[in-house]
């Protein structure tokens, strides 16, 4: 059934502010939980997050009192939806079993988004990504079962795999090979720009939790994992955010947010399979559409633009959490060896021997490598290192 946002009516704007017992929501069972239900959770509060972030940024650029009153009536409300969907997350659930949900998300999302993208240079950017993510999951594995007894595959439902992807450690690259080619919001697919803003969002979310926990575990092998990818997750921020369209106004901006949390929120609510959090996500869905239409006003004002012009008239098929091991296995098997150069991808082994990256890495890696050391401490103490391969052997036979 077709549906488009830009037509459908929503709360009104005046009725969206909850109390606090509405917002104290009941957090969901870790240890019954639909591993997508999580994965969905952890999604849709770095999307609502990303939405507040831009909507504080947009009130720092502009002085009209109408605008400013928009922007923050909205981002208030963002606010409370930001706080139901993160409540959601139990309290008994550990900092490292968040990170494997995390870092679950990080994979499956990435690979739904590369599967579905129609723009191939931003395929391969997802594509790029999403190897990295992969070993971040089996880092992260292998550090949750040394120190906390437990299998990550219980988190992830083995709807995951868990195995090496590209090597953390040869992820360091020079920031200037971070940085990808813009793309044409006149031109693209709005599918594409619609994923470039979801991933931007799940990464941010990805890089502002690690900034915030990474520095609480006791032991310092685990301080120092979270330390070395923290910042892969801060150059992925910087890849992902550079393929945005700089030349969009604050007004269009605004909209493709609005109409990404419509797109998302309506994706969700088809697949989730818990009733009560499908309510939330139904009720959310029904906020949003006011703030779009809100957003499509402002555009019309201001901008004297119709959002019709670069928005399509019904929402595109809706993302979903599913696996995706086949893919990641294919993708795994093609690039593992690439690395970034400039606004490229090239294997490394076709880089000059002066090359940035090389001079890079001899800086960040100097002293020993935590990604690295996670996976000697473990196999010291349990005789081997961590892996969930349910699909056989890994596709690189020598690793």
């Amino acid at each position: 059934m077709s549906f488009n946002p830009l037509t459908e009516r929503g709360i009104p704007l005046d009725r969206q502010l909850r109390n606090w017992s509405e917002l104290n929501v009941q957090p969901y069972d870790k240890n019954h939980v639909d591993p997508y239900t999580r994965t969905r959770v952890i999604t849709m509060n770095g999307i609502e997050t990303e939405s507040i972030f831009f909507s504080h940024q947009f009130a720092r650029h502009t002085d009209n009192p109408e605008i400013r009153k928009y922007l923050a009536m909205t981002r208030r409300v963002e606010q409370q939806q930001q706080k139901a969907v993160n409540w959601l997350t139990p309290g008994n659930e550990s900092t490292l079993e968040v990170t494997i949900g995390y870092e679950q998300v990080a994979v499956d999302l990435t690979a739904y988004l590369a599967r579905t993208e129609p723009d191939p240079y931003l395929r391969q950017a997802f594509e790029f990504g999403l190897l990295e993510d992969f070993d971040h999951l089996y880092r992260y594995a292998n550090l949750l079962e040394m120190l906390e007894g437990k299998k990550a595959e219980e988190i992830t439902g083995r709807l995951t795999e868990i195995m090496p992807g590209r090597a953390t450690a040869v992820e360091h690259r020079h920031p200037y090979d971070d940085i990808r080619r813009p793309s044409d919001r006149t031109k693209a697919d709005p599918l594409s720009l619609l994923h470039v803003l979801t991933l931007v969002a799940s990464e941010q979310q990805t890089m502002n939790y690690y900034m915030n926990v990474g520095n609480r575990p006791m032991n310092p092998l685990a301080r120092g994992l979270y330390l070395e990818i923290a910042q892969i997750e801060e150059q992925h921020v910087t890849q992902y955010e550079s393929l945005l369209d700089p030349r969009a106004s604050w007004f269009e901006q605004e909209v493709l947010h609005q109409y990404n949390e419509c797109y998302l929120y309506y994706s969700f609510m088809q697949q989730e399979s818990d009733p009560r959090i499908k309510q939330l996500w139904e009720l959310h869905l029904n906020m949003e559409l006011e703030h779009l239409r809100l957003a499509c006003d402002l555009l019309r004002q201001y901008d004297r633009r119709d959002p019709e012009e670069f928005l399509p008239k019904q929402l595109p098929e809706p993302i979903r959490f599913e696996q995706n091991k086949e893919y990641v296995r294919w993708v795994l098997e093609q690039q593992v060896n690439l690395t970034g150069l400039d606004t490229e991808f090239v294997p490394v082994e076709q880089l000059p021997r002066d090359a940035r990256y090389f001079e890079y890495q001899k800086t960040v890696n100097a002293g020993g490598v935590p990604s690295e050391q996670v996976i000697d401490e473990h196999v010291a103490q349990l005789g081997r290192e961590y892996r969930s391969q349910t699909e056989g052997q890994h596709p690189l036979v020598s690793v």
